[in-house]
This record gives structure tokens, C-alpha cells and sequence, in this order.
């Protein structure tokens, strides 16, 4: 058993409050939930930043392999947002015997 994880650090467009902000990542993360719906994802960081987001994915699959191409589809989902700006992506394969 493998688990993934993905970390994304995001630059938000004008956004002015918390309000705005939700108002950017609530479609953003229905959306990767939506194309990959065994995929666990929230706002993980950067609560109280009105520009700044982290958004983590995580997946559990029986290969590497797969965990890496499924978190890799869900980097290009999000970073091909027009109304954000991603900072860093980090991404992390965890097998059963770490």
C-alpha cells in the first residue's frame, strides 16, 4: 500500500478578505474533487491570509506508480487555474513499511 500526498502553495489573485478567498478555493477544490473523486483534498494552510493558500491532496493506491500519476494530474489541475498563481508544489510516496 502506497499514500501520497500533495502539498500546493498558492498565490490568489485580488482577493481582499477571508470572504473573497473562500469564494477562489471552494471551486478550485470541488474541482480536483470532482475529476479525482478517491482523492481527499483541502485548504491546509494559510488560514488566515487573505492571498495565500496551501492546499493538500492525498491518495491511497497499490503502487507508486499510480499515486505519483494520479497527485502529478492533480498538480496540472490546479496550476492551470487562470485565477491563481502556484508557488510550490511538494509531493510525497509513502509505502507501509515507513
Amino acid at each position: 500500500m502506497y499514500v501520497g500526498a500533495l502539498t500546493l502553495d498558492l498565490l490568489l489573485g485580488d482577493v481582499r478578505s477571508l470572504k473573497q478567498k473562500r469564494s477562489v478555493l471552494r471551486p478550485i477544490i470541488a474541482e480536483v474533487h470532482k475529476h479525482f473523486p478517491a482523492v481527499a483534498v483541502a485548504e491546509t494552510g494559510g488560514n488566515d491570509l487573505h492571498r495565500r493558500a496551501e492546499i493538500g491532496v492525498a491518495v491511497v493506491s497499490g503502487t507508486a506508480a499510480n499515486c505519483t500519476e494520479v497527485l502529478d494530474q492533480c498538480e496540472r489541475l490546479v496550476a492551470g487555474r487562470p485565477e491563481i498563481d502556484l508557488l510550490a508544489a511538494r509531493q510525497r510516496v509513502f509505502n507501509d513499511e515507513d
